[in-house]
């Protein structure tokens, strides 16, 4: 069973990869030149490009490398979450089997960006931090566990109250363990900036930068689900050859639930 989970989290990794490395291509490469354009001119230089005969000019060059270069993180990020996680997590999460990927999905993006883009979020070229590095990892990690924590601490608070009291106070129960991370952020070291390029520009940036990562676990979470039916259309219970080893772990997520 671990071994079908596998290939459904790299293909559902390669899905997601290519859409976000054509997200990339299409729409963030051009931005980043542009920001990098507008700081060049507000920082007082100028650049000329010159371009030669070659039939693949560099914009080709860094398109291609922005897919290949998506799909390698897309593989990485489906076959260790959609994979390996959802094997071991499944009985723990709320829902059906659709609910479950795009819960999971909605876990890694807050894991992996959304918590620590709370303390530091995406910024464009030319904008500096102040603050050491070593200090703006040690915050970044720290934050990514507590958004991980949040969300196991959600799906169980959702799991326990659902049973008890309703799928209104399981739903008001699994929020609570979010609200502390805006709580941890402010209580983070404070990270000023140095930057030349313009405030508005550099939020446009900021956002497709989140509209590229939400897209990326949208369609890993998408093309899980989409993998997930298609497998088990008319697949009979019964014949899983790994059923008892999924029952076991389900039975003991139970007992560690009481």
């Amino acid at each position: 069973m671990l071994t079908r989970h596998l290939r459904r989290g790299l293909q559902a990794g390669a899905a997601g990869g290519l859409a976000f490395g054509l997200f990339v291509a299409l729409l963030g490469n051009p931005l980043l030149r542009y920001v990098e354009t507008v700081e060049s001119f507000e920082g007082g230089h100028s650049h000329a490009h010159a371009h030669g005969g070659s039939a693949v000019g560099p914009e080709t060059v860094g398109s291609i490398a922005s897919v290949a270069g998506g799909v390698v993180f897309g593989v990485l990020l489906g076959t260790v979450a959609f994979g390996a996680l959802y094997y071991l997590l499944e009985p723990a999460i709320p829902g059906a089997n659709g609910t479950r990927s795009y819960l999971l999905g909605a876990s890694g993006f807050l894991t992996v960006s959304g918590a620590p883009w709370l303390l530091f979020p995406p910024q464009p070229p030319g904008v500096e931090a102040v603050l050491a590095t070593d200090v703006r990892v040690r915050w970044y990690l720290g934050m990514a566990l507590a958004g991980a924590l949040a969300c196991g601490l959600a799906g169980l608070a959702y799991t326990r109250l659902r049973a008890r009291r309703g799928r209104l106070p399981a739903v008001f129960g699994a929020a609570l363990p979010f609200c502390v991370l805006p709580i941890l952020a402010a209580l983070g070291p404070a990270a000023p900036i140095s930057s030349s390029v313009p405030a508005a520009l550099a939020y446009v940036f900021r956002m497709v930068t989140v509209v590229g990562q939400v897209g990326l676990w949208f369609v890993l979470a998408s093309t899980h689900a989409w993998l997930l039916r298609r497998d088990r259309i008319g697949e009979p219970e019964s014949t899983d050859a790994d059923s008892t080893d999924r029952t076991t772990f389900a039975d003991t997520y139970r007992v560690l639930d009481r």
